[in-house]
């Protein structure tokens, strides 16, 4: 392999300069961070209200959100850029373990490329700013596949070390986001397909780094167990394959155009472009094979899935570290100089403009993007209102506020966390529109007849709110508020009171409120 000035401790000029632009990016990056007037978006207030309660596993995710959400507010307290804090970190740690396997496979100036490219990708640029399952599972799959391209080259106990790494970085990653899942499918690809990948692994490797990995899994394994498997069913249920809107062409053609946007338009038309051409040319080199085979299996499966049902761009995520190594690679070899720097140019733009705009918010409703930040604003204006509201009523005697918008009851919890059931105010719940409960907060939180005496009912979705209405003895004081996303947005909620909870019987089949029949008129 290729070595440019490589000292005795494994540094060289393109190790440092990975390590100061990685280093640097982070620092802006986490100035961002603390500076940013934009709010959590929902699903990161459901992180949150995970992370008030250690476990290893919760409803939809597997737990390693929740615990670094722990251990960053635990250093800073409950704030938004503290929860936050961990995804900038982990993409520095990714960088890092990028510009590792580039070099090992193809040399230090490769594993500069594809670490300047992994740190500016479009999708790295979001995630670093927000906290959610892919930065963690990133990190893990790196360090994996960086412990397994170190294999071949390694002896002795440095070489058992190292498979009992690989397994249990391999067990992080499932700790993070089950589509780890791809690292096994890409493993057991390129055993079968390489005989030299093969001989490197002996019983006491391979049985090394089965226990770690196996270790590192078994306690959430056992959650599952004990839960009934609702996080994978969860999972699966994503898949969406008993919708009715099933192969769908729009689908598969915004998946697909989706990967050129979070993976950078040049450096996804290479590994496409450069996959396709090298193997019907049968010119694919052995490190170019370990990494098709990591990189293909979640971008194939996630393009089959959308064109079935659905898929957000995401899902392919567990292909991108392996994926930009390779694209980065062939750059190098087919000496496309240009089409490098223009990727860099190119991704680097749009990371100063998304910077930008986390900070000042009106230049993009400015550019016309305020449609890509409105879920990361409103949220805690409305749960003001909604608290505001709640203390118009005489004391004590509201007995719960309930909503029926899994997004507002998240962001409540978070924005409302001072006030929603301390010092005598009353609990926020959720409203089950169907009979049986569709997310975490329908089944850990769901209003009850016990405590639904007098409500506060809070509607954001309007064909919901005759519904819940209908799951009340009576109801009053009806009112409609609006808080404004920006100056063509608004958020709208419908809010009343609520008295002698009695929901409505569900249909067996759909779930759904059955409405009852009106009572014949009296001839």
């Amino acid at each position: 392999m290729a070595r440019n000035r490589l000292s005795a401790h494994g540094f060289d000029d393109h190790w440092r300069a990975v390590l100061l632009i990685t280093v640097a990016l982070t620092i802006v990056r986490l100035v961002t961070l603390f500076a940013s007037p934009l709010e959590l978006y929902p699903d990161e207030a459901q992180y949150w209200l995970w992370s008030r309660t250690l476990d290893w596993g919760y409803y939809s995710k597997p737990p390693m959100v929740a615990w670094l959400i722990w251990t960053t507010t635990a250093i800073g307290g409950d704030a938004e850029p503290w929860v936050r804090l961990s995804s900038p970190l982990l993409h520095a740690g990714t960088t890092l373990c990028v510009y590792g396997i580039g070099r090992r496979l193809y040399g230090s100036s490769s594993g500069f490329a594809a670490a300047a490219l992994y740190l500016l990708m479009p999708a790295v640029q979001l995630s670093s700013l927000v906290v959610a399952t892919d930065a963690s599972m990133l990190l893990f799959l790196a360090l994996s596949l960086l412990a397994y391209v170190e294999l071949p080259t390694s002896e002795g106990r440095r070489r058992l070390w190292l498979a009992a790494g690989f397994g249990a970085a391999t067990g992080l990653a499932f700790l993070a986001k089950y589509a780890a899942i791809y690292a096994l499918i890409g493993l057991a690809l390129h055993l079968l397909i390489s005989r030299q990948a093969r001989v490197i692994w002996s019983l006491k490797t391979t049985a090394l780094a089965l226990a770690a990995f196996l270790l590192v899994l078994a306690p959430n394994l056992a959650w599952n167990a004990a839960h009934g498997f609702s996080t994978v069913q969860h999972t699966a249920a994503n898949a969406n394959w008993s919708g009715q809107s099933l192969f769908n062409f729009q689908e598969l053609s915004d998946f697909v155009l989706s990967q050129f946007g979070v993976f950078g338009p040049i450096p996804f038309a290479v590994l496409v472009g450069g996959a396709l051409l090298l193997a019907v040319r049968r010119r694919l080199q052995p490190a170019d094979l370990l990494l098709l085979c990591y990189a293909a299996p979640p971008l194939l499966i996630v393009t089959i899935q959308s064109f079935i049902s659905r898929a957000n761009a995401n899902w392919a995520g567990a292909g991108y570290v392996a994926g930009i190594v390779l694209a980065a690679a062939w750059m190098m070899r087919w000496r496309a100089r240009w089409w490098l720097i223009g990727a860099v140019v190119m991704q680097a733009a749009v990371a100063a403009l998304f910077l930008t705009c986390v900070l000042m918010p009106p230049l993009a409703d400015t550019l016309g993007l305020a449609n890509a930040f409105k879920r990361a604003k409103g949220w805690e204006q409305m749960t003001e209102e909604i608290a505001n509201r709640a203390l118009r009523e005489p004391t004590g005697s509201l007995s719960a506020v309930a909503v029926d918008d899994r997004f507002m009851f998240n962001a409540a919890a978070y924005y409302g966390r001072e006030y929603f059931g301390k010092n005598g105010e009353p609990p926020l719940k959720m409203w089950v529109r169907e009979a049986h409960p569709q997310n975490q907060a329908e089944t850990t939180q769901p209003l009850t007849a016990e405590l639904g005496k007098r409500v506060l009912a809070v509607s954001l979705e309007p064909a919901f709110a005759p519904e819940m209405a209908a799951d009340f003895k009576s109801v009053s004081n009806y009112q409609i508020v609006s808080v404004w996303l920006d100056s063509k947005r608004r958020r709208r909620a419908e809010m009343f009171i609520g008295e002698t909870f009695a929901p409505m019987p569900r249909d067996p089949v759909t779930g759904l409120p059955v409405r009852k029949p009106p009572i014949p008129k009296q001839p």
